[in-house]
C-alpha cells in the first residue's frame, strides 16, 4: 500500500484539520485512519465490514498499524469519512493518489 498511496504526503494535507484529542479518548493516529479509509476504498468495504475486517484479518490490522485491543468502530470510520468530506479532503486525497499512481 505504501507504494500505491503516498500516505506521508496525504497525512501532511490532512493533519492541520485532524482533531488533537481534547475529548475523553485520544484520537486514533491519522496514519491509521487514512490507511483504513484507503483499504475501505480498495476493497469496497462498508463501515461495518471494515470493522469486522479489522477484528478478523491480522494483515489489515498490520497495514493500519493497530492492535487488537483498540480498534476503531463503525462510528469512528464513518466520522472520519465525514470529516474528510466536510473539509473537502476526500476529493483532494483522491486527486493526489491518482497523480501519484499516474507518475508510477
Amino acid at each position: 500500500m505504501d507504494k500505491l498511496v503516498p500516505c506521508k504526503r496525504l497525512e501532511k494535507r490532512v493533519a492541520r484539520y485532524y482533531p488533537k484529542g481534547q475529548n475523553r479518548l485520544p484520537p486514533y493516529l491519522l496514519s491509521a485512519m487514512l490507511r483504513i479509509h484507503c483499504m475501505q476504498l480498495f476493497y469496497n468495504l462498508s463501515d461495518p465490514a471494515m470493522e469486522d475486517a479489522l477484528y478478523e484479518i491480522e494483515s489489515i490490522r498490520q497495514l493500519a498499524a493497530l492492535k487488537l485491543h483498540r480498534l476503531p468502530d463503525v462510528a469512528t470510520t464513518l466520522k472520519f469519512r465525514h470529516f474528510l468530506e466536510q473539509h473537502g479532503l476526500d476529493r483532494l486525497l483522491f486527486k493526489k493518489a491518482n497523480k501519484h499512481l499516474r507518475k508510477r
